[in-house]
């Protein structure tokens, strides 16, 4: 039988796993198959919500007036909506209209706070600490400046992601090349302080950071053959330690070789539009870089990602197709909600939930290698990192869950949790659903049970 180098360095001893780790790869992707892997799915919304066109029961609360600077913790004890603890119907106010076909495969979550400590915008802060969730103690002797720290995605992901071609995948809506504000206020995945996980922006990047990948492909096989023609007749100059090193090593590299063979394989099974490289109209382009994410679920790129539909703050005009006849800017809408000022910014609300609904319609109509859907192997959330953009407060935070977990969550219902419940035991509930055997993320204090079947 003819010897091929990978054959030749098995027969010789170089490398004895290699050829075995093809076959090995083989044969868990096709138990794999058999049951889906869990998928997450973060998505962000920026700077709050109308809150009485959101929460059941606030349709006739005070409309806020604007607070700014670092007076969000002043609201807290005035502000904050009392309601009972408890499990309730859900009830599809006005907001969440566009939800009213999936209804079922949805919980509404209230009664969520999030860590603050003062010193840093408050907008900044809810993008940059939503998925951190250190307290600000915990912060203090980590000599943290700010509740900063390693994000919920990047936690999970290093657990789950190392089966797929990346751990994590970090998308963006925000179709601006120059910056507007500070990373903080545009980034939601931290692989720790001060390290960001950068966001892909344009779709034409996306597509190429998933799809187009033929020249790293190029380089990585050239890098492979030389190691691989030079094994065996360096191997016969090592010591058994340094042998051991070697194969090691060239394990590693046909594990990269096994990750772009994968993306190959599921390339040729997948039609794939390629995108414009442009700023598309919010719309449209928010559900093209949604079907690039659901394409990298599909495909087993990866299990975990985070989704910024638009960035904190950023004074920029954005075109909200079918909804303004021409550009307005989201962050001062939320500076003017009396009297009839929360009416325009309740329109924007209602354009980030339809976004929302197309992710789960989508999700519903991709089937999985066992007949289930995407959605029901998944948990999508859909939040905001502030309460209300007028008082920019932390707490009373809007959340929905979506998705089955693979039977794991329970859907449509009202959750509401104590006043105070934190955002990080919501986070602790999605670490442990996604596999993660921990009993404690950031500040979280438990999981919510609620949330189970």
């Amino acid at each position: 039988m003819r010897l091929t180098r990978r054959r030749f360095l098995k027969a010789n001893g170089a490398v004895l796993t290699l050829p075995l780790l093809h076959s090995l790869a083989g044969a868990a992707e096709t138990k794999a198959a058999a049951k889906p892997s869990k998928k997450l799915a973060i998505i962000y919304i920026p700077n709050g919500i109308v809150r009485r066109c959101f929460f059941p029961g606030e349709e006739n609360a005070e409309l806020p007036g604007f607070i700014g600077g670092f007076e969000a913790d002043k609201t807290k004890n005035e502000r904050r909506y009392k309601h009972a603890p408890g499990i309730y119907p859900l009830e599809l106010t006005q907001t969440l209209q566009p939800l009213a076909e999936h209804k079922g495969d949805v919980t509404l979550v209230t009664g969520l706070d999030r860590s603050y400590k003062d010193g840093q915008d408050v907008h900044a802060q809810g993008a940059s600490c939503y998925l951190t969730s250190l307290s600000p103690e915990q912060a203090a002797t980590k000599n943290i400046r700010h509740p900063n720290g390693r994000t919920l995605d990047q936690v999970i992901g290093d657990q789950v992601g190392r089966s797929t071609v990346f751990n994590t995948l970090e998308i963006s809506c925000n179709g601006f090349t120059s910056g507007k504000e500070s990373i903080e206020f545009d980034n939601i995945s931290w692989y720790g302080p001060d390290k960001m996980a950068p966001s892909i922006k344009e779709p034409q990047k996306l597509y190429d950071r998933l799809f187009l990948r033929d020249s790293f492909r190029a380089q990585v096989a050239d890098v492979t053959d030389l190691v691989l023609a030079d094994a065996n007749a360096l191997s016969k100059k090592l010591g058994r330690d340094d042998k051991e090193t070697m194969a090691q090593f060239m394990e590693m590299i046909r594990d990269i070789e096994l990750r772009i063979e994968k993306l190959n394989k599921l390339l040729a099974d997948v039609d794939i539009k390629v995108p414009k490289n442009e700023v598309l109209p919010r719309g449209d382009y928010i559900k093209l870089q949604a079907d690039l994410m659901l394409l990298a679920f599909q495909m087993g790129i990866t299990n975990v990602c985070t989704f910024m539909i638009g960035p904190e703050r950023w004074d920029a005009t954005l075109m909200y197709e079918g909804v303004f006849g021409t550009p307005v800017q989201h962050h001062s809408m939320t500076h003017n909600q009396k009297g009839d000022g929360y009416k325009d910014l309740q329109k924007i609300d209602d354009f980030h939930m339809r976004q929302y609904a197309y992710v789960l319609s989508r999700m519903k109509a991709i089937k999985e290698s066992d007949g289930s859907s995407l959605l029901d192997n998944s948990i999508v959330a859909y939040g905001a990192g502030l309460g209300d953009g007028a008082t920019h407060q932390y707490y009373d935070l809007p959340m929905i869950v979506a998705g089955k977990a693979q039977g794991q969550l329970k859907q449509g219902r009202f959750v509401k949790c104590p006043s105070g419940t934190l955002n990080s035991n919501l986070w602790l509930t999605f670490a442990q659903l996604m596999g993660l055997e921990i009993k404690q993320f950031a500040d979280s204090t438990g999981v919510i049970s609620d949330l189970w079947t």
